[in-house]
C-alpha cells in the first residue's frame, strides 16, 4: 500500500488498481466493523426505542438518513484521506464533486440499504469504489450482517471471502441461458413519480422472467449478480456511489454491465447487468419495453 497516497508516475493500471483494491477492501471492511457495532446501540432490540435524532429526511418522507450513515461516511473519508490523502472523495452523505472525475476519485456508500438497516433487515452493506477518470478500476463491497467481503479490480477478477481471515473464493455468475428461468433483482426510487413508472415496468417483465426480488440494496445486489444468486439486476435512478463498486464486482465476474455516466448523480438513468447467457434477451427486453432509457 502507498502509504502517502501517491500515484507513481510509472505505475501500470493493474499495479494501481492492486493497490486501491487492497485500500478499499480495508477501509470497507473497517467501516462495516463499525456499522454492526452502532446498530444495537442506536436502534436497540427488534422493536425497541430508537436513539433520539437517529433518523432524518433527506429526498423526500420516505428516504431516510441515520446518524450511523453519517458517521460511517466520517470514519471512511478519515481512512481514505490516511492512505490515499491527494485523492477526490464522492460520498453519498458528504457529497463531493460529482464532475470531478480526473484522476483518482473514490465513490463511498456508507450505509447502502438504510431502510433494512432501520428495519433489523439483514440486507445492507458499505461499498467502496476507486474510479479513474470516471471507470470503476477497483471497489469493495461488505455485506455488514453477514460479514461477507466482495471485491475486484479491472482484468482481476472478483472474489469473495467470509471477513478478514477466510478464503477468498473467486466470483461467477450465474450460467443461465433461458430468459424464462431468469430470476430478477430490481429496486424503486423514492421519487413517487417514478415509483409509479418503475412499477408498471416490473408489471411487464414478471411475466417474462422466472421471479422478481428486491432486496433494497443496489450494491448487493449487483453482487449477487457477480456469485450467481440472481440472473440480472436492473434498476432506475441510482447514484455513482450505489453502483461503482457493485458493478466492477459484476463485471469482473463475468457479467455484461451497463452503468450511466460516472458524472451522472441523482438521474433517472437506467443500471443493468445480467448473466452473459442471458444478456442479449434481457437488454432486449427492457428496450422494448422502454426500460433503457431514462425514466
Amino acid at each position: 500500500m502507498c502509504c502517502d497516497g501517491r500515484v507513481p508516475e510509472d505505475s501500470n493500471i493493474a499495479d494501481l488498481a492492486t493497490d486501491l483494491r487492497v485500500v478499499a477492501e480495508e477501509v470497507a471492511m473497517e467501516a462495516a466493523a463499525f456499522v454492526r457495532r452502532r446498530r444495537p446501540e442506536v436502534f436497540g432490540a427488534p422493536g425497541g426505542c430508537v436513539a433520539t435524532g437517529a433518523v432524518q429526511s433527506k429526498s423526500t418522507p420516505t428516504d431516510p438518513v441515520t446518524i450511523v450513515d453519517s458517521e460511517s461516511e466520517q470514519l471512511i473519508r478519515e481512512l481514505l484521506r490516511k492512505y490515499r490523502p491527494d485523492d477526490a472523495i464522492l460520498g453519498e452523505e458528504g457529497g463531493g464533486d460529482a464532475k470531478d472525475t480526473v484522476g483518482v476519485r473514490w465513490v463511498v456508500d456508507p450505509i447502502d440499504g438504510t431502510v433494512n438497516f432501520m428495519y433489523g433487515i439483514r440486507a445492507y452493506a458499505v461499498s467502496v469504489a476507486a474510479q479513474i477518470d470516471g471507470r470503476s478500476v477497483a471497489g469493495a463491497v461488505v455485506d455488514v450482517a453477514a460479514d461477507l467481503l466482495y471485491s475486484a479490480a479491472t482484468g482481476q477478477g472478483a472474489t469473495c471471502r467470509q471477513g478478514s481471515s477466510g478464503a477468498a473464493d473467486p466470483l461467477s455468475c450465474s450460467a443461465e441461458t433461458s430468459l424464462s428461468h431468469a430470476l430478477v433483482a430490481t429496486g424503486f426510487s423514492y421519487s413517487a413519480q417514478h415509483r409509479r413508472r418503475q412499477g408498471e415496468l416490473v408489471a411487464s417483465i414478471l411475466p417474462v422472467v422466472r421471479d422478481i426480488r428486491r432486496i433494497g440494496s443496489a450494491a448487493l445486489d449487483l453482487c449477487m449478480v457477480a456469485s450467481g444468486q440472481v440472473d440480472a439486476h436492473y434498476e432506475h435512478s441510482l447514484n455513482p456511489w450505489d453502483w461503482a463498486a457493485g458493478s466492477l464486482i459484476a463485471t469482473e465476474a463475468g457479467a455484461v454491465v451497463k452503468v450511466p455516466a460516472a458524472t451522472e448523480s441523482g438521474t433517472s438513468h437506467v443500471t443493468v447487468a445480467a448473466a452473459p447467457g442471458i444478456a442479449t434477451e434481457f437488454l432486449s427486453l427492457l428496450e422494448d419495453k422502454g426500460a433503457l432509457e431514462p425514466l
